[in-house]
């Protein structure tokens, strides 16, 4: 189990299965009180208050249902943020400043005079990696740069390079009015 740490490499995770009826589910979910499993051999479980795991030192016989810890409000509250951010601004890159493939698309953008609205994930503490999930929840993408283009997801470095060489890249910036700066 490589990566769990001393606290849980002694258990299996697992997920609570459809199969569950829906008065159990809501009682695991609703009290996060230990109860019984039916068809499984769970002997006891144990609930992560902050994390989204469940836990079990039993075997593992159970289909999934995803449970999330992060609060709605927060989550939603971030996902506003991002949908904010990227409908205000012609050209918003989340970005990490140690990354080459974000540097290779903000050197791009320099090079066709575009000043993006760029994002460091790794500059904003606690906040960048939950603003990181959010990005993937939204586009599906979960590496940076996550690039934006008139409100509209572009994609990584890769995607965006090739809008370039493809000549479709600047009608893109056009249409969203990303102005030139002033070099």
């Amino acid at each position: 189990m490589a990566g769990t740490s001393n606290l849980t490499k002694n258990f299996s995770t697992f997920s609570i299965s459809h199969s569950i009826p829906p008065r159990t589910r809501t009682q695991i979910i609703s009290h996060f009180q230990p109860i019984p499993v039916y068809n499984s051999s769970v002997p006891s479980i144990r609930f992560h208050r902050f994390g989204s795991r469940i836990e079990n030192n039993g075997t593992r016989k159970v289909g999934r249902v995803q449970i999330r810890a992060m609060s709605g409000s927060f989550g939603s509250r971030l996902e506003e943020s991002v949908k904010k951010t990227i409908t205000e601004n012609p050209v918003v890159v989340y970005s990490k400043s140690w990354c080459s493939y974000s540097t290779e698309v903000k050197v791009l953008f320099k090079r066709l005079g575009v000043d993006p609205l760029v994002i460091e994930l790794d500059e904003m503490g606690p906040q960048g990696p939950q603003l990181q999930k959010v990005l993937e929840r939204l586009t599906g993408q979960h590496t940076v740069p996550n690039v934006f283009i008139g409100a509209k997801h572009i994609g990584g470095c890769t995607d965006t390079i090739k809008l370039y060489r493809k000549g479709e890249l600047e009608s893109l910036l056009s249409e969203a009015n990303a102005g030139k700066t002033e070099s």
